[in-house]
Formats: C-alpha cells, structure tokens, sequence
C-alpha cells in the first residue's frame, strides 16, 4: 500500500486513479495521519462481505448453541400465548 500526502494526491489524481484501478491501494496523509484509503468499490464490496459472513457464522454457532439448552419450564401458558398473538393481530390489522 502507497502512501502520499493530500498535495501529492490532488497534485497526482490521474494517476492515483489508474493506480487504484490497476488493484493498489492508496493512504492517504494529513500532517502525517492517515486521513483516506483511497481503493477500488469491489475491495470494499469483499470486505463488508467479509465481515457480514463471519457475523452471520457467530449468529450461526449461538443458534446451535441455544437449540442444545433446555428451554425452560416457566414458559408462557398457552392461554397467555393466544393472547399475545391475537394482540398482534389486532395491532397488524389496525395498521
């Protein structure tokens, strides 16, 4: 990964561009901080795919994790039950 400051940057944006199309990667520094990368949409569409897949992989394993857990006992009754779903419903149907 390449760094230039912000006058390199905007002094060479032409270029910086075909750069980043061509796959590099590019920091970009104010006062010597990052500030930017500067990189091609399809590396940044991979990366939240990245990130959303693992996300889901963990969503996955506590899934799995609470289906092996007894549930317990104290549930709600069945009358109870019936009515919290017809409160739904009403509520539904008046929207």
């Amino acid at each position: 990964m390449s760094t230039l400051t912000v006058t390199e940057a905007r002094a060479a944006l032409p270029d910086l561009l075909d750069r980043v199309t061509g796959g590099e990667e590019i920091t970009i520094t104010r006062h010597g901080r990052p500030v930017a990368i500067v990189l091609r949409p399809d590396a940044v569409r991979s990366r939240r795919a990245s990130g959303t897949i693992e996300h889901a992989q963990r969503i996955g394993e506590l899934l799995s994790a609470a289906r092996e857990r007894p549930v317990p006992s104290q549930g709600v009754s069945g009358e109870r039950a019936e009515q919290l779903v017809r409160a739904v419903r009403a509520g539904r149907d008046r929207a």
